[in-house]
């Protein structure tokens, strides 16, 4: 049996846990090849089936908790910096408050199994303080399903190899080796894929001085607030003038969006995520002068320019 293969079958519980403790805090290793593994072993008596799935639990609930209790201590802020980390920050955020406000508790239950959601659930759960005997009932049952389905699946995959004692051995031999080359890609894969996002983020950007500078001069300029409801919680303002509109609606209304004059989007994502792919889909849809604002709504509060609240821009 190979060194590492070996390793692992004396330490698997150990490993598991904190390879999923490190994944759900937000360090961007994935647990699902490791748990496909982990399951196949289980197939040979090599591991127990029930005590791998309880250390992807404690893995799991553990990290969850964690930033459970920072969301509903600092809000936004842990939420957009859990994005950061994440593979899928370019997402993460509206995705997850978007099942929130459509599901509720019970988003927790499928978080897992999209890509962005699992590690930024837990402190939009504390943020809108969700009761924590919920959120531990209603996260650990997702939890136990997402960890379930890839411990089942390595044990199907572990049970067809049983049955040809020389291909269970050839496997052996060069799963690590198969391990690492998946996770490597996968990884490389999606740095790359947000390292040319973030270029074309980063072209077509609007500075908030050039903005401030638009509104002092009477330019005309069309603003879209793009912020879910929940970011309105620390914080009810906006730009003066913005319109609060959801990505979806401004979609509905692109034909009102004037041709004639700049078009500027703002959220509280990072990278300006959310208003630089609907600054892309725009201008897909015939709409060229759109422009995300760099750094969104912080930068612009964090200059000191002027802010209204959420009412006052509803009604202009």
């Amino acid at each position: 049996m190979p060194i590492a293969l070996d390793l692992f079958v004396r330490y698997g519980y150990g490993i598991v846990l904190l390879w999923v403790l490190a994944e759900q805090l937000g360090i961007p290793i994935p647990s699902t090849p490791l748990l496909l593994t982990a399951g196949t072993l289980t197939a040979t008596h090599k591991l127990s089936l029930p005590m791998v799935l309880v250390a992807a639990l404690a893995g799991s609930l553990t990290a969850d908790s964690i930033w459970y209790a920072f969301g509903k201590r600092y809000g936004g802020a842990v939420v957009r910096l859990v994005c950061r980390l994440s593979l899928e920050s370019t997402a993460c955020v509206r995705k997850t408050e978007s099942y929130f406000s459509k599901r509720g508790a019970a988003a927790l239950l499928l978080a897992k199994f999209v890509p962005g959601l699992g590690t930024v659930a837990a402190p939009i759960a504390g943020q809108i303080d969700m009761g924590y005997g919920k959120f531990l009932a209603f996260d650990g049952a997702g939890a136990l399903l997402w960890a379930l389905s890839s411990l089942v699946g390595g044990r199907f995959f572990g049970d067809v190899l049983k049955r040809n004692p020389h291909a269970l051995s050839t496997a052996g031999h060069f799963a690590v080796a198969i391990f690492v080359l998946l996770l490597l890609g996968f990884l490389g894969w999606r740095m790359l894929e947000r390292r040319a996002f973030l270029r074309s983020v980063r072209m077509a950007r609007l500075e908030p001085t050039e903005l401030k500078r638009m509104m002092d001069e009477g330019e005309p300029v069309f603003i879209v607030d793009l912020r879910h409801r929940l970011d309105y919680l620390p914080d009810p303002r906006t730009l003066p003038g913005a319109l609060s509109l959801t990505p979806d609606k401004l979609v509905e209304q692109s034909g009102r969006i004037p041709r004639d004059q700049e078009i500027v989007l703002f959220c509280t994502c990072p990278s300006e995520a959310t208003a630089a792919k609907m600054a892309l889909t725009l201008r897909k849809m015939g709409i060229h002068r759109v422009r995300p604002l760099r750094g969104g709504y912080d930068e612009w509060k964090r200059l000191g320019y002027p802010l209204v609240e959420i009412a006052q821009t509803t009604a202009a």
